[in-house]
């Protein structure tokens, strides 16, 4: 399990607790199907979960999936999990953030109803797409290899390749 971590919040220091094992499940699974559907793409990079992204000089966010192009090292998608303790960061402030930033793409993954959320920038902000459910297809026209259900990113059970991935341990 991993430990909290920081924020800053135009330039307020926000410490975040641990995510709980659910959390970690669907982001280590996110980031396995992510990672398949970038291996060929020159132009983007995943980053490892929850690495701190600098948006401004007085805010450096930590979102679960990050995806940079490469030229630029420039966020251009990101994934937040809504954390159950303090969902109103992930769903109010952070995502304020991002449409300040003008980022392109924005995924909400809420555990807490087992949906996704897709927002796509715009001239006028972020604009919600689609909300995504049960038996729906998470893709990205930016990442024509990607492709997850809602089903499969919110089951319970470890899938086979997460179990693989980890160390006794950890």
């Amino acid at each position: 399990m991993t430990e909290s971590y920081q924020e800053l919040m135009e330039g307020e220091i926000l410490t975040r607790r641990a995510p709980g094992a659910r959390h970690e499940l669907i982001c280590s699974r996110l980031h396995t199907t992510v990672h398949s559907s970038v291996a060929n793409l020159s132009s983007t990079r995943l980053l490892p979960a929850r690495t701190k992204v600098q948006l401004s000089a007085d805010t450096a966010l930590c979102p679960d999936l990050a995806l940079v192009t490469v030229a630029t090292d420039k966020i251009w998608l990101a994934a937040e999990i809504v954390s159950p303790d303090d969902h109103r960061v992930d769903t109010v402030i952070k995502k304020q953030l991002y449409e300040d930033l003008k980022l392109p793409r924005l995924w909400m993954i809420d555990p807490r109803y087992d949906n996704v959320e897709i927002y796509h920038g715009s001239q006028y902000g972020l604009i919600l797409k689609t909300i995504l459910a049960g038996s729906d297809l998470l893709t990205e026209a930016l990442l024509p290899e990607f492709q997850l259900t809602i089903t499969d990113l919110f089951r319970m059970e470890p899938s086979r390749s997460s179990l693989e991935g980890n160390t006794p341990g950890e």
